[in-house]
C-alpha cells in the first residue's frame, strides 16, 4: 500500500472502521530499509524527499518515452549497439511501469498522474544513472513488498541498459 500524507489518509477511512482509522493516522509509521537487492546511490548526504506517487510515475512515463527518442537518434560508430540495448530496455520497462501503475490503483484508487515533456537526453548514461537514483529515492512511498519487487525489476533494466551502453559499444 503506499504511504499517505495524513490529509490523504481520510480515504482510508471508507475501507477500514473508523477506529482503525484514527489509529492509523496517529502512529508512526515504522522506519524502514530499503531492499537489499536496491542499491544505495552514492553522492549527496542530502535526502531528497519523494514526490507524489502519479508525479512519480509520469516522470518514469516520460523516461521510457524519452529513451525512445534517442533511441531514434542514435548514430555514428557503436550506435547499434547502443540502439539494440534500448531496444532490449524498451522491452522491459514499459511492462514494470504498467504492473506497478495498475497494482497501485488496485490498492489505492484513482491516481492523478501527470506527464512532463520529454526530450531526447544529452548525455544517455547520466540520464539513466539519475533514473536509478530517483526510483530509490522513490521506494519510501511504497509499503508493500511486491510493489518494491516490481521497482526492483525496473531498476534491473536500467541496469542492463547501463551495462550495454558502458561496456558493449
Amino acid at each position: 500500500m503506499i504511504k499517505k500524507a495524513a490529509p490523504k489518509a481520510k480515504s482510508v477511512a471508507k475501507t477500514v472502521s473508523k477506529p482503525a482509522a484514527k489509529a492509523a493516522l496517529k502512529a508512526k509509521p515504522a522506519a524502514k530499509s530499503a531492499p537489499k537487492s536496491a542499491a544505495k546511490p552514492t553522492g549527496s548526504s542530502a535526502k531528497p524527499k519523494a514526490m507524489p506517487i502519479g508525479d512519480f510515475f509520469g516522470r518514469l512515463y516520460a523516461f521510457n518515452n524519452s529513451l525512445k527518442l534517442y533511441h531514434w537518434h542514435v548514430t555514428g560508430p557503436g550506435s547499434y549497439a547502443e540502439h539494440i540495448a534500448l531496444d532490449q530496455a524498451l522491452e522491459s520497462l514499459p511492462d514494470a511501469l504498467d504492473r506497478i501503475v495498475e497494482t497501485t490503483y488496485a490498492l489505492n484508487g484513482d491516481i492523478a498522474i501527470t506527464i512532463p515533456e520529454c526530450k531526447v537526453p544529452g548525455n544517455i548514461v547520466r540520464y539513466c544513472e539519475d533514473m536509478y537514483k530517483q526510483i530509490y529515492i522513490e521506494r519510501k512511498s511504497f509499503d508493500e513488498d511486491f510493489l518494491e519487487a516490481i521497482l526492483d525489476d525496473y531498476q534491473e533494466a536500467i541496469q542492463q541498459l547501463l551495462y550495454r551502453l558502458k561496456r558493449l559499444r
